[in-house]
């Protein structure tokens, strides 16, 4: 098929970008799944597995290398492999194993960190019936992820449900900024895994609490109580 009308062109190459985009996200999946090392595949098997053109292939290898994802051998026995993992950002009793984005996850959770007693301060003030249901329905998400031992599915929704919270200040210029800083630790997160101090399973039951208590917190508009919780879920992380 030909196209000789040119304004065909940008559209062409933004399809193309998006099926790059989402071979990459499904190779990210086996990389979550593998040990650093592990080798993926030789390139056409991926390609082939991906159901994807040899162009926008060579695209998802650029997309994932720049994501420090996965590293390519040559030679016999070569392909593709998951990329060694960096070293891990804490988050309390548990790890985040990232990808080569580590000292910008870590700046992400210090600033974090620091704007979430002003996201609390305004939901205090303006978080609505609606909005307290809406961080209950998160709530209900954390814990069918913790009942299903998930960890993965617990940190996502439980960053979703911040992001939910930072949704209800009327500062768009403070809200902005958060989801921004969670994108940026969502983006590079691989994996989450236990560190040696206590039982991942033992930590995210205690992480739900932490947060349930918070959403109760701010539907009783206790203030002390709403600010000392999210300073002890900051210091824990």
């Amino acid at each position: 098929m030909r196209y000789d009308d040119a304004a065909d062109a940008p559209a062409l190459r933004s399809g193309s970008a998006g099926r790059a985009q989402q071979a990459a996200e499904r190779v990210a999946d086996l990389v979550a799944a593998a040990r650093p090392g592990e080798r993926l595949g030789t390139k056409e098997e991926l390609r082939t597995r991906l159901g994807v053109s040899v162009g926008t292939f060579n695209e998802t290898l650029r997309l994932l290398q720049a994501r420090g994802l996965v590293a390519v051998r040559p030679g016999p026995g070569g392909g593709l492999f998951a990329a060694e993992q960096s070293p891990m950002v804490r988050l309390g009793n548990s790890v985040l194993a990232l990808d080569a984005g580590t000292a910008d996850v870590a700046e992400a959770i210090r600033i974090r960190d620091a704007l979430d007693p002003l996201l609390i301060e305004d939901a205090l003030w303006h978080a609505s019936p609606a909005d307290i249901a809406g961080l209950r329905e998160h709530l209900d998400v954390m814990a069918d992820a913790a009942k299903a031992s998930d960890p993965v599915a617990f940190v996502h929704a439980n960053w979703r449900l911040h992001a939910r919270i930072a949704a209800i200040s009327p500062n768009r210029l403070l809200a902005s900024l958060y989801h921004g800083l969670l994108e940026v630790i969502e983006t590079h997160t691989l994996s989450v895994l236990p560190s040696a101090d206590r039982p991942l399973p033992d930590y995210i039951a205690e992480r739900h609490r932490l947060h349930a208590d918070l959403v109760d917190a701010l539907d009783a508009r206790d203030r002390d109580r709403a600010l000392a919780l999210i300073a002890a879920h900051n210091t824990g992380n």
